[in-house]
């Protein structure tokens, strides 16, 4: 940066200023929080061909997309998801990252869906034949396997998708749980399911921007 840059009058550098600026998030949704898979958060993976994982090392911090057969990422457990690490370029960003700092995010995504799913955890790298042969595709293994620790998994709404047409008109899978019912479960019933469903299309356009 150009130390010579005049300084920004409007610029946000404390926790105070950043919440004169945003109304304090509703109760709901500081409760979504859950630290463990349940059968709905399970479906929701099993259903995602694609998620984003996210790395900070010493290098900065990495964003690298993760895709396959929708399961690819596949729970081990209710605190444990296995990510096979499939061919690429080898950079190696994100594995190195990990082994620098464990802490990990993801997200994942269905085509058609406008929720995503978000993960933070920490993650280790595995070597372990086993596993490496559990998620070999056409004849080959992948060359490790990640290791995820889930310490907090919620659900994040449709207004991103929907503000950026991203799925277009693609029609969402009817097997996939719906955010009312995923959210009801993460909560112990705060919200009622069909109703919660019902009223989205309304509160999301009322809040788009």
């Amino acid at each position: 940066m150009d130390s010579l840059a005049p300084a920004d009058p409007f610029a946000v550098t404390t926790l105070d200023q950043l919440g004169q600026l945003y109304d304090p998030p509703r109760e709901l949704v500081l409760k979504k929080v859950i630290h463990r898979l349940e059968p709905r958060a399970r479906a929701f993976i099993a259903a995602s061909p694609f998620a984003i994982l996210g790395t900070v090392g010493p290098q900065g911090v990495h964003a690298t997309p993760r895709g396959d057969a929708p399961g690819f990422i596949e729970p081990l457990d209710d605190r444990t998801l296995a990510l096979p690490d499939r061919r690429g370029n080898n950079r190696l960003d994100a594995l190195r990252d990990i082994i620098a700092d464990p802490r990990v995010a993801l997200l994942f995504l269905v085509p058609g869906i406008g929720e995503a799913l978000r993960v933070n955890g920490t993650a280790r790298i595995t070597a372990d034949p086993a596993l490496r042969a559990r998620f070999a595709v056409q004849g080959k293994e992948p060359v490790t396997v990640l290791l995820v620790t889930i310490e907090e998994l919620y659900m994040q709404c449709a207004k991103s998708i929907l503000r950026s047409k991203l799925w277009g008109e693609r029609a969402r899978p009817q097997a996939v749980p719906s955010m009312g019912e995923i959210i009801a479960a993460h909560t112990d019933g705060m919200v009622e399911p069909a109703q919660y469903d019902a009223e989205a299309p309304q509160r999301l356009r009322d809040t788009m921007y």
